[in-house]
C-alpha cells in the first residue's frame, strides 16, 4: 500500500524541495485520493463478499436439488415395486380364485359320475321292466345321497300342510278325507341347500269344503 502512496504523491508533484503550499495542495489530494481509493476497496469487498454469498447459495440450491432428485429416484424405485407387488397379488388372487372354482366344481360332480355310470349300465342292460324299474330305483336312491352329500334336501310336501315359502300351488283337489290346504300331491320335487330355498316344490293341495265352511 505505501508504494501506492509514493506513485500518487509522485504524481501530484510532491518532492522534498517543494513549498509549503505545494505540500498541503498535495496532501489534500492525497487525502482524497486515499478517500477515493478506500472507497474502491470497499465496493470491492462487498462484491467479493456478494460472491461468495451467491456462491453459498447456489451451492446450497445443488445440494437441494441433488437431495429432491435422490428422493425423487427412490419414489419412482419404491412404485416400481410397489406396482410389481400388485399385479402379483392380483395374479396370485385370480388363480387362487380359478383353483377354488375348479375344486368346487369338481367336489359337487364327483359325487354324480357313479350316477352316470350307473345310468350307463342301465341302458346296456337287458333286463324286464321291473328289473329297470328296480335299478332306476336305486339310481334315484344313489343321486339323493350325493345331493344329501352337499348339504341338498328335498323339500318336505306329500302331507304337509302348504307353506308358500317353500311349496307353490299349480292346482287342488276337493276332498273331504284331507285336512284342507293340505299337500296331496307333488307334481316337482323341491330343494333348498341347508335353509335355502333353491326351488319350491310343485304340488296340489286339498280343498276341504266342509272346513272351509266352517
Amino acid at each position: 500500500m505505501r508504494s501506492n502512496w509514493d506513485r500518487v504523491t509522485r504524481w501530484a508533484g510532491i518532492g522534498n524541495n517543494g513549498s509549503d503550499a505545494q505540500i498541503g495542495r498535495s496532501d489534500e489530494m492525497v487525502d482524497e485520493m486515499k478517500d477515493k481509493v478506500d472507497a474502491v476497496d470497499g465496493s470491492v469487498e462487498r462484491v467479493e463478499a456478494a460472491t461468495e454469498s451467491h456462491a453459498a447459495v447456489i451451492d446450497s440450491a445443488m445440494e437441494e436439488v441433488a437431495q429432491l432428485k435422490a428422493e425423487k429416484d427412490q419414489l419412482i424405485d419404491r412404485l416400481a415395486r410397489l406396482q410389481a407387488e400388485f399385479d402379483n397379488a392380483r395374479k396370485r388372487e385370480a388363480k387362487e380364485r380359478t383353483d377354488a372354482r375348479e375344486y368346487t366344481v369338481g367336489s359337487t360332480v364327483e359325487p354324480f359320475l357313479g350316477v352316470m355310470d350307473n345310468f350307463q349300465l342301465a341302458l346296456k342292460a337287458n333286463g324286464t321292466a321291473e328289473q329297470l324299474r328296480s335299478g332306476v330305483e336305486l339310481i334315484l336312491k344313489q343321486m339323493e345321497d350325493a345331493l344329501k352329500g352337499l348339504q341338498v334336501t328335498a323339500v318336505e310336501s306329500i302331507g304337509a300342510q302348504f307353506d308358500p315359502r317353500i311349496h307353490e300351488a299349480l292346482g287342488s283337489i276337493e276332498t273331504a278325507e284331507f285336512p284342507d290346504h293340505q299337500v296331496l300331491e307333488e307334481i316337482r320335487r323341491g330343494y333348498k341347500i341347508r335353509e335355502r330355498l333353491l326351488r319350491p316344490a310343485m304340488v296340489r293341495i286339498a280343498v276341504n269344503p266342509a272346513q272351509v265352511n266352517d
